[in-house]
């Protein structure tokens, strides 16, 4: 088994996904540790402070980018992250998670290429151990 995930990261207003998907990380020891955000903004402020104070350790090296929320969505956060990304040296990884089927948002999604996969809630406990394995496997 490869290096365990230090920081993992979910972009996501629903609260019962959030502490599903947290009591798994928990569970599993998949992540040392987890940020959340209730929307793209309050990620995007944090993801700025980090790149204004150079303190690239505090990155996650996963990201789970829900598509819909308030304030800003998933695909307002994408053209606003892309624009910042290449100032980080870390490389994230990045899943677009979703209950949308809608074959235009896999499209769109896809269409960002720091977007690694498009995943449809719920998603499945092996999924998601085989992400972080996939993970490791590339630190």
């Amino acid at each position: 088994m490869g290096q365990k995930v230090e920081l993992a990261c979910i972009i996501d207003d629903d609260k019962i996904y959030v502490n599903l998907v947290r009591k798994i990380i928990e569970i599993k020891k998949l992540s040392e540790n987890l940020l959340i955000f209730k929307n793209g903004l309050e990620a995007l402020d944090y993801f700025k402070v980090i790149l204004s104070n150079m303190t690239e350790e505090k990155l996650p090296d996963i990201i789970f980018l829900d598509l819909n929320m308030p304030v800003m969505d998933g695909w307002e956060f994408l053209g606003e992250f892309i624009k910042i990304k290449n100032n980080f040296d870390k490389k994230i990884t990045l899943y677009v998670v979703s209950s949308s089927i809608d074959p235009r948002d896999l499209e769109r999604a896809r269409s960002f290429n720091l977007v690694t996969d498009y995943l449809i809630k719920p998603i499945e406990l092996k999924k998601f151990e085989k992400i972080f394995d996939r993970d490791k496997d590339v630190a």
